[in-house]
């Protein structure tokens, strides 16, 4: 697809039925390994197909097949946005999700908190501890998901409930208990709370 610094490498998930929302999914630090392969991403993925959504993972810039360098998550928003593009352009009719792993978490919120299109959003391993500052969130009122590890060392149980209690209705917040910061040994977990969430349609209620 076409992103800002260039071609962006993505691959689209479609549901078995026609979808009844469209989803950009978003990977881990592109200078850490972060890929739209991780297998974070791809349970995330899986889950909103299995709820009918069309689910959208990409490459940032400079990862993978996809063209141009890191650009620090300045970017990489864009590249955020050349996705919801993308969503918007296959799919015009249909509500929008946006969400992500790690980085990819941080990414999507601080470009799909700024974007109307976006109607709900989802945040998996938030980096909290990594983050200079998440005042873009007290202004978002859209549904949002937090699912995150017990024993995640960017922001654990304690840490990821004292900022979601802090943030506007709607939200919810899962913690996944014994959970690292990559959900080892617990993908099923944070697929199974990704897809509830979905089944719940909170795009409906934005």
């Amino acid at each position: 697809m076409a992103g800002p610094a260039g071609r962006l490498e993505a691959i689209l998930m479609h549901p078995e039925r026609p979808p009844r929302a469209a989803a950009v999914v978003c990977h881990a630090h592109p200078l850490h390994g972060g890929v739209m392969h991780f297998k974070v991403v791809f349970r995330a993925a899986k889950a909103l197909q299995e709820e009918g959504l069309a689910a959208l993972r990409f490459n940032f810039r400079g990862v993978g097949r996809s063209e141009g360098v890191h650009d620090e998550g300045r970017g990489e928003q864009d590249d955020v946005r050349a996705a919801l593009d993308e969503v918007e352009r296959r799919f015009p009719s249909l509500p929008v999700v946006a969400g992500g792993f790690s980085f990819g978490s941080s990414m999507a919120l601080r470009a799909g908190c700024a974007d109307p299109r976006v109607r709900a959003l989802f945040a998996l391993g938030f980096p909290l501890s990594m983050l200079s500052e998440t005042s873009y969130l007290q202004a978002c009122t859209r549904p949002r998901l937090f699912v995150q590890g017990a024993a995640d060392t960017y922001g654990g149980a304690e840490a990821i409930r004292g900022l979601v209690s802090a943030l506007p209705e709607p939200k919810s917040v899962v913690v996944v208990p014994g959970a690292d910061h990559f959900f080892g040994g617990h993908l099923d977990e944070l697929q199974e709370a990704v897809r509830a969430w979905a089944a719940r349609r909170p795009w409906e209620s934005a």
